[in-house]
């Protein structure tokens, strides 16, 4: 019971009854949890002082202790009186502001050992049973003083600018309507990508169109017209044209056609 050793010790030339080493515990207990002695009796006394020492005089009757008590935050004041009866002691305990009371009855032989009453290392015994019952007796019905509000650390808006950090990979923007990148038609990674762009920006597609083939070409423009089988403007600029005939001279690379198996004469291969 940290503390508990030097209020003891000063107010050890007031101990003489096991009881009085029992109030020094029991008043100790109201000290942790908030509480600050104004002084002895019913009534207040001149230039009184909030202390967490026992005041003077708080020995004088050894059948009925009454001390008064004030919170930290001065909101609460309590009136406690210890009665002894027998080898008992009754803690009753009002809160003057609400009129709420209390009450704990303790058995002085389980928590003092009247034979030390000089040595304080050994006067007390159960000290974490005396805690709790104190706490859940008292404390706990009048309700613990309001401790000062902890300062929270300021929470950062996630809409303000981020601290400059220079090997923070920074976050990408896409950027305006640019044209995309049409990757080389020989490339095999090509092959249909054109299915995968719906708005047909891509190529690639499973479709084969000779002009984007990635094959050298004659340099025929479809939409100016094929001379015999397509006016000009039938197939718009920058359309995929699949030619349903021969281009004409100068085709790179040999025609299907003109080349049939050997021993075939069929039109249709």
């Amino acid at each position: 019971m940290a503390g508990l050793e030097l209020l003891y010790a000063s107010a050890s030339a007031a101990i003489s009854r096991p009881q009085d080493a029992l109030l020094c515990g029991v008043h100790w207990e109201l000290v942790r949890h908030g509480y600050r002695c104004l002084g002895a009796g019913d009534q207040p006394g001149p230039d009184e002082r909030k202390s967490e020492l026992l005041p003077a005089g708080w020995e004088a009757n050894k059948e009925v202790y009454t001390l008064r008590y004030r919170s930290m935050d001065d909101a609460r004041e309590l009136l406690l009186k210890a009665i002894m009866v027998e080898d008992s002691m009754i803690l009753n305990v009002m809160d003057r502001s609400s009129q709420k009371v209390a009450d704990v009855t303790l058995a002085v032989a389980d928590y003092i050992d009247p034979e030390h009453l000089d040595d304080f290392h050994k006067v007390y015994k159960n000290t974490e049973e005396l805690r709790t019952r104190v706490a859940s007796g008292i404390i706990a019905p009048l309700g613990a003083p309001a401790e000062k509000a902890k300062k929270e650390p300021e929470k950062k808006d996630p809409d303000s600018p981020r601290d400059y950090d220079p090997l923070r990979i920074p976050p990408h923007h896409p950027a305006g309507m640019r044209a995309p990148t049409r990757p080389s038609p020989l490339s095999p990674f090509a092959v249909g990508g054109e299915d995968l762009d719906p708005l047909g920006r891509r190529s690639g597609g499973m479709i084969v169109d000779p002009l984007r083939s990635g094959f050298p070409q004659p340099g025929i423009d479809p939409s100016s017209g094929i001379p015999g089988r397509l006016p000009p403007g039938a197939v718009p600029p920058g359309a995929r044209f699949d030619p349903f005939g021969p281009l004409g001279a100068g085709r790179s690379g040999p025609d299907p056609d003109h080349l049939p198996p050997p021993g075939y004469d069929d039109m249709f291969m």
